[in-house]
């Protein structure tokens, strides 16, 4: 939710602040989203009361709207500059992302001219007192490492998901035994049919010799 009022700060800056609806319809969006969520108003009202108390969000107050509209408050809070932003703004929005991702997906909100200005970033979000980004154990088969915001408290190495393929590959390990076992019982079983037929043909020849 806070990455949606983020993003359409920056994207839709005419429709900001977002009334109820309008911040429902965001968290909702199917694109630019992971995970996709369905929430209902109940959800994002008692979401918007936790922002509120962590001074991260809460209604607009210079607004001539009679509907009641919402804002973040990350400058307030954080100070932050603009790249910074765009780069929690994408994990909040996104979930962990390696540097690549990051940068191709906060182009609507800064454009980084590389890489490295993407991991300066990453570091001074990392170096923040308390820290704000964290980097996540690099995943088997895979050349980056990813990044994950703190701003909802620590998160999980991902060793659970790192067990979950371990099992996984055992379970196949053993399935590829179990076929290759029958394989070899259907070959021997193959054989001494053969052979059996191999005797049966030669005692037919006898019986002509």
């Amino acid at each position: 939710m806070l990455g949606s009022l983020v993003e359409k700060e920056i994207t839709t800056p005419d429709y900001y602040p977002l009334s109820l609806n309008a911040l429902l319809n965001a968290c909702n969006q199917k694109s630019n989203r992971d995970p996709v969520m369905n929430l209902d108003e109940d959800a994002v009202e008692e979401a918007l009361q936790g922002l509120n108390e962590k001074e991260l969000a809460g209604a607009a107050q210079s607004t001539e709207s009679r509907v009641t509209k919402y804002e973040h408050r990350l400058q307030e809070t954080f100070n932050f500059y603009r790249h910074e932003v765009a780069v929690l703004c994408v994990l909040l929005l996104r979930g962990p992302q390696t540097p690549g991702e990051l940068r191709g997906r906060s182009e609507r909100m800064h454009p980084f001219e590389d890489l490295d200005q993407v991991q300066s970033t990453l570091q001074r979000l990392m170096k923040r007192e308390p820290p704000l980004v964290k980097m996540l154990p690099r995943q088997p088969g895979t050349k980056e490492a990813r990044y994950a915001h703190l701003l909802s408290g620590d998160v999980a190495f991902g060793e659970p998901e790192l067990a979950t393929e371990a099992a996984i590959a055992i379970t196949s390990h053993s399935a590829i035994g179990e076929r290759m076992a029958r394989c070899e019982e259907e070959i021997a079983g193959l054989r001494r049919e053969l052979q059996d037929l191999k005797q049966q043909f030669a005692d037919f020849r006898k019986q002509f010799e």
